[in-house]
């Protein structure tokens, strides 16, 4: 924490960083520190490589992310990751690749089991306690007596809410409900913060229409335990402006009699693939990291270049193995 706090003690313009697959807990981790150390008199900018999914766009702030990398920066924050994986597009970035080789960065996360292999000299902070990203960015602040106004609150807030379901994940503590209960103290409001993002949730007809389509397509293996869902590139370009097809469909499977494991894989012209896992058991991170991927024990990703007849059979054995030696 004292190598995060003197960076920003130093520091006069930072810029914050977020992985390549934003969520809510990014976002808000990345808008409070841009509240927080602004108040400090430091100039803040947030970078992320890719557009801010629609779904997060009822978060306050979420436009002032950037995809142009900010000039005259003189350090970076990273948050939410400790991954390359999920920094593949910035890294490829020449500029930013060679600012984070020759600035100060500090990277903070709080992913159990993650591996910080980023190429580049960096303070590194997980707090594997923390629910969230953003519930150590609150730690980080009272430790340094940094002020937390009522719009880095709610940043915070909503950070938490989203990685923890609610603060009803295993990983939620008691320290969690504390936090959660001093950012409402500091001006966070639930109750506007859910009714924007129920306003955001709303989807088209066509997106149900879809969603039926996505549900029949379910495949299952390991005698049920596991289940699988394909979106192929071609529904990707068609339907994500409007809502993420993973998100139809993921939270059914996983509540299917017997379902265990739940995965949807994008395919992508490149060869890319994406898998977004959700589990009954603590074995999604351990499913994750057969392929280089990372997140939480009940909620994980990872991204792969490779075939899908190949990662679909991966997936059976990685599978299979986690729940084995989870029994």
């Amino acid at each position: 924490m004292k190598d995060i706090i003197k960076l920003v003690e130093k520091a006069t313009h930072i810029v914050v960083i977020q992985p390549e697959n934003p969520d809510a807990d990014s976002l808000g981790s990345s808008l409070a520190l841009e509240e927080i150390i602004g108040d400090l008199g430091k100039q803040v900018s947030m970078y992320c490589a890719i557009e801010m999914p629609k779904y997060l766009r009822y978060i306050k702030g979420w436009d002032r992310v950037e995809n142009d990398w900010p000039k005259n920066a003189d350090a970076a924050i990273i948050v939410d990751t400790s991954s390359k994986a999920l920094l593949v597009k910035t890294l490829e970035n020449h500029i930013i690749s060679n600012f984070l080789a020759s600035n100060s960065v500090a990277v903070i996360d709080h992913h159990a089991g993650n591996s910080d292999d980023l190429p580049f000299k960096h303070s590194y902070l997980n707090v594997e306690t923390a629910v969230s990203t953003s519930e150590a960015i609150y730690e980080i602040s009272k430790q340094a007596d940094w002020k937390i106004n009522s719009q880095a609150a709610e940043h915070l807030f909503i950070a938490m809410m989203s990685d923890s379901l609610g603060l009803t994940t295993p990983d939620t503590t008691v320290d969690s409900y504390a936090v959660a209960t001093e950012l409402v103290r500091l001006g966070a409001v639930p109750s506007d913060i859910e009714s924007r993002r129920r306003e955001f949730m709303k989807k088209p007809a066509d997106i149900l229409t879809y969603k039926a389509k996505l549900i029949e397509r379910i495949e299952y293996y390991l005698d049920g335990q596991l289940a699988v869902v394909h979106i192929p590139w071609e529904e990707i370009e068609q339907y994500s402006d409007k809502y993420n097809p993973s998100v139809l469909v993921l939270d059914e499977m996983r509540l299917v009699e017997g379902v265990v494991v739940a995965v949807a894989i994008k395919t992508y012209p490149d060869g890319k693939l994406t898998g977004k896992i959700r589990t009954n058991s603590p074995v999604a991170l351990e499913v994750a990291g057969f392929f280089g991927g990372g997140g939480h024990s009940y909620a994980s990703g990872f991204k792969v270049f490779e075939n899908y007849d190949t990662i679909m059979n991966e997936l059976v054995e990685a599978v299979d193995k986690s729940l084995a030696k989870s029994k």
